[in-house]
């Protein structure tokens, strides 16, 4: 599991509550596989990539970079308004 250096400078500036909903995000991932359906407006977006609301107000963005040896990395996490989507 990897956050890109982009999304990493925008979880540094979460809302702590937000940022403790992006670290069980991260745990999730990291157990389940990039298929989350459990956490709020889950979807996939394009081939390999998806998404989720950690709240109302701020989402994560993620895609599968190597399906054979399952690595996602975290391309987004900040307010749904900037969302690359």
């Amino acid at each position: 599991m990897n956050v890109s250096k982009k999304a990493a400078k925008r979880v540094r500036k979460l809302p702590r509550p937000v940022l403790e909903l992006f670290e069980a995000l991260l745990l999730d991932l990291s157990k389940i596989g990039p298929v989350q359906h459990e956490w709020p407006n889950y979807s996939k977006l394009t081939h390999g990539q998806f998404h989720c609301h950690l709240n109302y107000s701020f989402v994560a963005v993620w895609e599968v970079v190597d399906d054979k040896i399952r690595i996602l990395e975290v391309t987004y996490a900040g307010s749904r308004e900037d969302a690359p989507y």
